[in-house]
């Protein structure tokens, strides 16, 4: 489920639209008068898996919830250089289709964790044996993992002859999203064609529990952005 904020903007509005149609089998709902208490009830009750909220400041999508239901976690994310798809000249049409997912430079350990999680989507536990994923307790990774897990079950396990590819690139821990769709030209090469939006997320908490306890909730993670180490340490990579 997607939803705004209170009192969201056209653009926001447009926003929450296009995400829609990121996700398979996602409806978006007009947020109104609702509370947070409301809304995550009446996702419980219809059997709702997660719920987006998307924010805005002056009209420009800054932020991104998404909360695992019926028990949690909760993922904070920071937003910033969103592109919509009306703003992307000569945009391709919007597949239906399930996407495949690649994660990309998630190199640390806690990019391993990533990509262990990204490997897991529909497979048994063979695959995971096969892929040297092992859980690290007591390791920030299981906070990645976490998020991770949260991001790949927004998406149902894809066909093998889908054309439709999302992205999640690296970057000084900054993960952009791009979405595109490819057609063989030849037996050789294809051809990429973005279909939008496209922006990048930085992770900055992740609480237990859903969202309507967010006052109470106990703490996962939390970005300290003002310790020393801050700007030199990389979580997700080892660059």
């Amino acid at each position: 489920m997607v939803t705004t904020s209170r009192d969201p903007s056209s653009r926001l509005k447009m926003f929450a639209k296009e995400l829609k149609l990121i996700f398979p089998g996602a409806q978006r709902m007009n947020r109104g008068r609702h509370e947070v208490g409301a809304l995550v009830r009446a996702c419980k009750a219809n059997g709702v898996t997660d719920l987006l909220v998307v924010h805005e400041h002056r009209g420009v999508p800054d932020g991104l919830i998404v909360s695992h239901l019926p028990f949690g976690p909760t993922a904070y994310f920071t937003l910033c250089n969103v592109v919509m798809r009306h703003d992307i000249p000569d945009i391709g049409t919007m597949s239906e289709a399930h996407p495949h997912l690649i994660f990309h430079n998630l190199t640390s350990r806690l990019g391993q964790r990533v990509r262990c999680a990204s490997r897991q989507a529909g497979n048994d536990s063979e695959t995971k044996a096969a892929s040297g994923c092992r859980p690290l307790y007591k390791s920030f990774s299981i906070t990645v993992h976490l998020v991770t897990s949260i991001l790949k079950y927004l998406f149902p396990v894809p066909k093998e002859d889908s054309k439709r590819v999302v992205t999640f690139a690296n970057q000084d821990d900054y993960i952009s999203f791009r979405h595109h769709v490819y057609k063989k030209t030849d037996h050789r090469n294809v051809e990429l064609t973005e279909v939008g939006p496209r922006f990048e997320m930085k992770l900055y908490m992740i609480k237990l529990g859903t969202l309507e306890l967010e006052s109470t909730a106990d703490v996962e993670w939390r970005w300290h952005p003002y310790t020393h180490t801050a700007k030199k340490r990389k979580f997700l990579s080892v660059e």
